[in-house]
C-alpha cells in the first residue's frame, strides 16, 4: 500500500507523477506548461474577437435608416457613434441578416473570452458551422414573424437571408404563408436554431472529464503533457520574432527623427537673424506712470524699412495732438508745412507701435474663422449611383467626373488667429506711420486674400486712407494692396494677399448646393468672394456681360468658366450659342457641340453678319410676342407649353376688313403654330479687334442687341484686354450694367470698365472684381 493517501478523480493530472514513482512503473516526466509563443497569440486574438463584437453592437444600437450607406446615397452626416464605417457596417448586417445580426455577435463573445482565460476553444470547427446554420435559421424565424410598421426596411426582420426562407415556405405553400403557417415555420426552425445556437456557445459539446474517463477505462492524459506539434511551435516562434523586430524597428525610425528634428532646429536657431539690445526707451502715457519700471525692447540692427524681427514685443502708440497738422486729400502731391508751434514727435518719443509691447488692455481684433468648403448637392450622388431604370434617349448633360477634383488641403498657417492679428497690428503701425489714426476691427481671411477693416478715427478722409493704397503694399511688403470703402458701414476695407493662394476648382462649384438651389434661367460660376463663399450669378437678369481684363489676368478662363457652367447645365433645346473668336484660339475647342447655332465665327466681316442675324432673330421674337400677348420669352414658352399638354392650337382674333353691304367688322381666327424658344447667348472673346475692322457696324449691332434683347432671350457676354473708351464707347458701357474687371494695367482702364479704381491692384491669376447691374463692386 502506498503510503500517501489515494488522489481523487479532480487531482490527476498534479498526482499522476508521483503514483507512478510509488508503484515502481515507467511514467513520463511531465513537459512544461505552453510556451508564450502559443499564448500571447491566442489571447491576442480573444482581444481582436472581443473588440470586433465591440464595434458590431455600438454600430447596430446607433443604427439609423437615414444614414450614409452602400444603399443610400446622401450628403447628410451620419449619425452612427462610430461614423461612416459603422453605418456602412450596421446597414450591410440589417440588410442581409436582419435582426439575427444581434444573435450572431452572442458566440463571437463568448469564443473570444474562452480565448483571452483559457487560451484555446475546444472543437473550434464544430462550433463555427453550428455558429453558421443558426445565424441563417434565426434569420429565417425573424422573417416568418410579422413586420411592424415602424421597420424601415423591406427585406423583413431577417433580411435577405430570411427571405430565402419565406420564398421556399411559399414553394411548398403553394401561396404566400398566412399568419397560422408563418407561425409553424417559425417552430420549426426555431428547434434547430437554438440547438446549434446552444452548440455554438459551448453549452452541448462539453462532456464531464469524469463520464468519459469512465467510458474509456482509462485515465485521460494530461493536457501539458500531450506531444508537441514543433511545426506549430516553430511558426508561433516566428510570428513572436517578427513582432519585436518590427516594434524595435519602429523605435529605431522615431528616434532618427526625433534627432533629425532637433537637429533642424538648432539649424534655424543658429541661422536667426542677430538682434542687439536697444537702448531703454521710457513710455511716457500719463504722469503717474513716471515711477512704472522702464521695459526693453529688441529692434533689427539696420532699419531701412519697417521691418518686423521674429519673437519681437508689439507696444500700442500713445495719443498725441495731430490738430495743429492740416493734412492734404493726397499725400505726396504736396509737403507737410513744418509748423514749428506743434513739432511731429520722433518715432522715439512717439513709441511706434511695431517696436513697442501692446498694452493688455487694449481691444483684441475680431478674426473670423476661414469660410467652409462650399456644401455638396445632390448632383454627384446621383451620377455615382446612377440608375437603374431605362432612360429615355436624348441629349445627356456632362458629367462632373469629367473635371479636376479639388485638392483637400489643410487651414493655412498664415490664417492662425495670432498670425492675423499680428498683422493687423502691424498694419495698424503702418497707418499711424502715415497719420491715419484708426483701429483694426475685424479680419476675414480668404483663399487668395485677407480682407482687415478698419475703423478710421473721426476726422479721417476715406481718399487719404485709398490713395495709400502703393504705401501700405510697400511697409506690408506685399506684392499689392487694395482699399476701398466698406458700403453701409464705417470701416475701410484693406484687401492684403496671402503668401499661399487657394486653388478655386471649378467642380467643386458646380457639385455644391448654392448652384443646385440657384433659381435662376442661365446660372452661371463666378468664383469665390474674400471670405470664401461661392459666387452664382444669373445671366438672364444682368442681362449682358461686360469683361475687361490684360493678358494672363484669367480672362479666357473666365469666360471658359462661364460657357461651361451653361453647357453643364442647360441642353441644346433650352440654350443656343453664337461664338465670336477673332484670335481663332480661345472659342475654337468648342467647334462641334450642339448648342452653337453656326460654327465658331473668326472673321470679324462674318461676325458682321452674325450679330445682324442676331438684331433679326429678336426682331421676330419680338413680333411672336405680341401676337399671343406675352412680355417675354418665359411667358412665351409658358404658352406655348400649356398649349401642348392640353393637345390645342394657339389662335388669336384680327379684324380682316369690313362688311361692304352692313359695314360691320369681319374677324378671323389665326392660327399659330409655334415651339419654345431657346435662350441665345452670344459671346464675343475680344471686341477691339472687331471695333478696329467695322467699329460702327459692330457698335450698333450690339447697341441694338442690348437695348432690346434682353426680354427676347438673348444675351451678351463681351470681353477685351484693351478697355479704353474707343473700345467701350459710352453707348455700350450705358447698355451693360453688369462688369468684370480682371487685372488692368491703369487706374484710368479701371475707370473705364467699372467707374472707380482698384482693378489694376489685383493680383491677376483669376482675381477680378465684379460689379453687379451698376450697384456696389465685390
Amino acid at each position: 500500500m502506498p503510503s500517501h493517501p489515494v488522489p481523487m478523480i479532480d487531482d490527476v493530472r498534479s498526482a499522476a507523477p508521483r503514483s507512478g514513482r510509488a508503484s515502481g512503473k515507467s511514467a513520463r516526466a511531465p513537459t512544461p506548461p505552453p510556451a508564450i509563443a502559443i499564448r500571447i497569440p491566442l489571447r491576442l486574438a480573444g482581444v481582436l474577437l472581443l473588440a470586433l463584437c465591440a464595434v458590431i453592437l455600438v454600430s447596430l444600437a446607433s443604427w439609423s435608416v437615414d444614414d450614409p450607406s452602400l444603399s443610400l446615397a446622401t450628403a447628410k452626416s451620419p449619425a452612427n457613434w462610430l461614423g461612416f464605417p459603422g453605418a456602412v457596417l450596421a446597414d450591410l448586417v440589417f440588410q442581409f441578416l436582419g435582426l439575427a445580426g444581434l444573435v450572431m455577435v452572442v458566440p463571437l463573445a463568448l469564443w473570444g473570452w474562452a480565448m483571452v482565460r483559457r487560451y484555446s476553444v475546444p472543437l473550434m470547427g464544430l462550433r463555427l458551422l453550428a455558429w453558421l446554420g443558426s445565424v441563417l435559421l434565426f434569420s429565417g424565424v425573424f422573417s416568418f414573424i410579422a413586420m411592424p410598421e415602424s421597420w424601415p426596411l423591406p427585406t423583413g426582420l431577417g433580411g435577405l437571408a430570411g427571405m430565402l426562407f419565406t420564398h421556399l415556405a411559399s414553394l411548398i405553400a403553394g401561396s404566400d404563408p398566412q399568419p397560422v403557417t408563418s407561425t409553424l415555420f417559425a417552430i420549426i426552425l426555431a428547434a434547430p436554431a437554438l440547438a446549434l445556437f446552444w452548440i455554438a456557445m459551448g453549452l452541448g459539446t462539453a462532456v464531464p472529464a469524469k463520464a468519459s474517463r469512465a467510458a474509456a477505462g482509462r485515465k485521460a492524459e494530461p493536457e501539458d503533457e500531450r506531444e508537441p506539434n514543433p511545426i506549430l511551435e516553430v511558426a508561433m516562434g516566428a510570428m513572436v520574432h517578427m513582432g519585436y523586430s518590427l516594434r524595435t524597428a519602429f523605435r529605431r525610425a522615431r528616434a532618427a527623427h526625433a534627432e533629425r528634428r532637433a537637429a533642424e532646429d538648432r539649424d534655424d536657431f543658429d541661422q536667426t537673424e542677430p538682434v542687439m539690445q536697444a537702448p531703454e526707451v521710457v513710455v511716457d502715457r500719463e504722469p503717474a506712470s513716471a515711477a512704472a519700471p522702464q521695459r526693453r525692447i529688441h529692434a533689427p540692427v539696420q532699419h531701412v524699412e519697417p521691418s518686423f524681427v521674429p519673437g519681437a514685443r508689439i507696444m500700442a502708440q500713445p495719443d498725441y495732438d495731430e490738430a495743429a497738422i492740416d493734412y492734404p486729400d493726397e499725400p505726396g502731391d504736396e509737403d507737410i508745412p513744418f509748423m514749428p508751434d506743434a513739432p511731429v514727435p520722433s518715432r522715439t518719443q512717439r513709441g511706434d507701435s511695431r517696436f513697442h509691447p501692446v498694452d493688455p488692455a487694449a481691444p483684441r481684433v475680431a478674426v473670423a474663422a476661414p469660410a467652409p468648403r462650399p456644401a455638396q448637392g445632390q448632383r454627384q450622388f446621383r451620377e455615382a449611383q446612377g440608375s437603374l431604370l431605362d432612360e429615355p434617349a436624348g441629349f445627356e448633360l456632362p458629367a462632373l467626373s469629367l473635371l479636376a477634383e479639388p485638392r483637400r488641403i489643410g487651414p493655412s498657417p498664415e490664417h492662425a488667429p495670432d498670425r492675423l492679428e499680428e498683422m493687423a497690428r502691424q498694419l495698424e503701425a503702418v497707418l499711424q506711420d502715415f497719420g491715419v489714426k484708426g483701429d483694426i476691427i475685424n479680419v476675414r481671411p480668404g483663399p487668395v486674400v485677407t480682407l482687415f477693416e478698419l475703423e478710421p478715427a473721426p476726422g479721417i478722409k476715406s481718399s487719404r486712407v485709398i490713395s495709400l493704397a502703393d504705401d501700405i503694399a510697400r511697409s506690408m511688403s506685399a506684392i499689392s494692396a487694395r482699399v476701398a470703402v466698406v458700403p453701409g458701414r464705417n470701416a475701410i476695407g484693406i484687401e492684403l494677399p496671402n503668401q499661399n493662394r487657394e486653388t478655386v476648382y471649378f467642380r467643386e462649384m458646380l457639385a455644391s448646393s448654392d448652384f443646385e438651389k440657384m433659381k435662376g434661367k442661365l446660372p452661371i460660376c463666378l468664383g469665390k468672394t474674400i471670405g470664401g463663399e461661392p459666387v452664382i450669378a444669373d445671366l438672364a437678369r444682368m442681362p449682358h456681360l461686360l469683361i475687361a481684363g490684360t493678358t494672363g489676368s484669367g480672362k479666357s478662363v473666365g469666360i471658359n468658366t462661364f460657357i461651361l457652367s451653361l453647357l453643364y447645365q442647360m441642353t441644346p433645346e433650352q440654350c443656343r450659342m453664337i461664338m465670336i473668336d477673332p484670335k481663332m484660339l480661345e472659342l475654337s475647342i468648342y467647334d462641334g457641340i450642339p448648342h452653337l447655332l453656326t460654327p465658331v465665327v473668326t472673321d470679324p466681316q462674318k461676325a458682321v453678319v452674325a450679330l445682324k442675324w442676331a438684331v433679326r432673330e429678336m426682331e421676330d421674337r419680338y413680333r411672336k410676342m405680341s401676337k399671343i400677348g406675352v412680355r417675354n420669352i418665359d411667358g412665351f414658352n409658358q404658352r406655348v407649353a400649356e398649349a401642348a399638354r392640353e393637345g390645342r392650337t394657339i389662335t388669336r382674333t384680327v379684324q380682316t376688313g369690313f362688311d361692304r353691304e352692313t359695314g360691320e367688322a369681319i374677324f378671323e381666327s389665326e392660327e399659330f403654330d409655334l415651339e419654345p424658344l431657346p435662350y441665345i447667348v452670344i459671346i464675343v472673346d475680344e471686341m477691339a479687334d472687331l471695333m478696329m475692322v467695322a467699329g460702327k457696324d459692330i457698335e450698333g449691332a450690339i447697341q441694338r442687341l442690348a437695348q432690346m434683347a434682353r426680354a427676347a432671350g438673348i444675351h451678351m457676354v463681351t470681353a477685351t484686354q484693351r478697355p479704353s473708351v474707343d473700345v467701350i464707347t459710352g453707348t455700350i458701357k450705358a447698355n451693360f450694367p453688369t462688369r468684370i474687371s480682371f487685372m488692368v494695367t491703369s487706374k484710368i482702364d479701371s475707370r473705364t470698365i467699372l467707374g472707380e479704381q482698384g482693378a489694376e491692384q489685383l493680383l491677376g491669376n483669376g482675381d477680378m472684381l465684379y460689379m453687379a447691374s451698376g450697384g456696389r463692386t465685390k
